[in-house]
């Protein structure tokens, strides 16, 4: 069963929302804002989350910059929900991350067929990644992160990338490195932007498959 979280301060709404999910079969939850959707998340990662914009402590924007810094958040399919359905707007929604974005009140048809496409979307990408790595049989080479220079890569930015490839956790590359865990996230989403994956998981395919070349 899928669980989906719905972080929403309108209790109405978020009432709304819960009800139709688990009609549908889908394991779902409510946050009461953001920062609660967020400790959530991180405590017990969702297949799939709905995040209003406009909430008190923290908005839909840094609720989605949160998750997507985080190892455990990072890849979990995102749609907001807002009122407001001005173009600029959900502009900056697509351009922070978020996968989708729907305009309050939706209907419940295109409410189930965004989540419905996004799960969809995210069960396909897991697929083809776990068929290319079975296939490709790789042999990194780990002796220099300087080959991970391509594709506009920074230096740092390789290093960082060396170390994950290796499976280390972000706390682990800090303390590799020397950087704080902040710098450690800010240049995964930089590396993440320049290769054109949306996952650490994507960017560790082609690591390793740059490594293999060498």
């Amino acid at each position: 069963m899928k669980r989906i979280l719905v972080i929403e301060d309108q209790p109405q709404m978020r009432r709304n929302l819960l009800v139709i999910l688990q009609h549908e079969g889908y394991l779902a939850e409510g946050a009461v804002n953001g920062r609660v959707g967020v400790e959530m998340a991180v405590a017990n990662p969702p297949d799939l989350i709905l995040c209003d914009i406009m909430m008190p402590e923290l908005n839909g924007y840094e609720v989605l910059d949160a998750l997507r810094s985080d190892d455990v958040t990072s890849g979990i399919p995102f749609i907001f929900l807002t009122a407001k359905g001005e173009r600029e707007d959900q502009r900056a929604g697509m351009d922070c991350g978020a996968d989708d974005y729907l305009t309050k009140p939706m209907m419940r048809e295109e409410l189930l067929g965004a989540i419905s496409a996004r799960l969809k979307k995210q069960e396909q990408q897991i697929a083809r990644l776990k068929e290319r790595m079975a296939a490709m049989k790789l042999q990194p080479q780990f002796t220099s992160p300087a080959p991970l220079e391509k594709s506009g890569l920074t230096a740092r930015e390789a290093e960082v990338l060396f170390w994950v490839a290796q499976g280390k956790a972000n706390a682990d590359v800090s303390a590799i490195l020397g950087l704080s865990v902040l710098t450690v996230k800010k240049h995964l989403c930089h590396i993440f932007e320049k290769l054109g994956v949306e996952s650490r998981h994507a960017a560790t395919v082609w690591a390793l498959e740059t490594l293999s070349q060498e």
